[in-house]
């Protein structure tokens, strides 16, 4: 049984008619028409209120609906698994660029137009669809943001909660010229990304979200550990390496001198350093989690030696007045 027959009958039951359902669930009649019908897919359950709404004034069980819209959901994405993706429409792909910094755009436009959508075009749009459907997503149950929203596209409430269900449901392969308008268009202020690096900044409207400035890194980093230091690597071959522990030897693994190669002896000091309970505070339950500025280690290790020259030097000086008196 799927959603939409499911709501058939237990209107039949309870003598209620789509307009009655379409109140409860803060929807245009329309749209529980066409999920009766079938010519919507029902929303994903974890995107949406829209089940909850509902299960409760038909007085259904709790979750039902959703897992009736999750199965009829997958059987239909099985049957189109084999489809070919369509390409963006041109209103997605000149939006995408109009919204792009002025400094970026001409740039951005010659790679879109040289690779229809290419890799590039896929990445920005998907990442600016994710975005918006975040702050669509969180803002759902706000009555005050959906009425501005609905303003600025010319739309009812209640229409504009069904343009933000079916919002939800979009990808880089299905965005329609009208997600744009509603959503893309009102909410995204601007947008800017490196391409050496492939880190977006995205500006929202701030007029209708608080904290409008997201920025978001995609850059391929070098695991954790994957180059070894070559003062490390003497260090462990030398019989002063202590028996280092597994432990220990990752945590010097971890340390970063920002350009600069550190010999065998530091990594030495460094462990015996790490050993000495007096460097860390009573109590702690995990000495290898703390951290350390390797630069601050040395600046560290620099003022202790200064201090015991400066002691030694005034034994020295003390010793002979003692002479001298005897």
């Amino acid at each position: 049984m799927d959603v939409g027959l499911a709501i058939k009958q237990r209107l039949e039951e309870l003598g209620l008619e789509q307009r009655d359902l379409a109140a409860a669930a803060e929807v245009t009649e329309s749209y529980i028409s066409q999920l009766l019908t079938g010519k919507k897919l029902p929303p994903e359950p974890n995107r949406t209120d829209i089940y909850d709404k509902m299960g409760r004034f038909l007085k259904l069980p709790s979750g039902k609906l959703s897992k009736l819209a999750d199965h009829q959901r997958k059987e239909v994405l099985k049957r189109n698994l084999e489809d070919p993706p369509k390409p963006l429409f041109k209103e997605v792909r000149e939006l995408v660029l109009r919204k792009c910094t002025p400094e970026k755009e001409k740039q951005i436009r010659v790679i879109f137009e040289k690779q229809p959508f290419g890799e590039l075009e896929r990445l920005v749009t998907q990442k600016l669809l994710d975005v918006v459907k975040k702050v669509a997503k969180d803002e759902l149950e706000s009555k005050t943001w959906l009425h501005s929203v609905a303003r600025l596209s010319g739309r009812s409430y209640e229409a504009m909660r069904v343009g933000i269900l079916e919002f939800l449901e979009t990808d880089v392969f299905n965005v329609s010229a009208e997600n744009c308008a509603s959503f893309l268009e009102p909410l995204i202020e601007s947008w800017d990304i490196d391409l050496a690096t492939f880190g977006m900044e995205i500006v929202l409207n701030r007029r209708l979200i608080r904290g409008y400035a997201r920025k978001f890194e995609f850059v391929e980093r070098e695991s954790v550990g994957s180059k070894e230091e070559p003062g490390l690597t003497e260090f462990l071959r030398q019989s002063v390496n202590g028996g280092a522990s597994t432990e220990e030897v990752e945590f010097l693994k971890r340390l970063r001198f920002n350009g600069k190669q550190p010999t065998a002896l530091y990594y030495y000091r460094e462990l015996q350093n790490l050993r000495d309970p007096l460097h860390f505070r009573e109590g702690s339950d995990d000495t290898m989690r703390k951290r350390r500025d390797p630069d601050n280690v040395e600046r560290q290790m620099q003022l202790e030696s200064r201090r015991r020259a400066i002691q030694r030097w005034a034994k020295n000086k003390i010793a002979p007045r003692k002479r001298s008196k005897s």
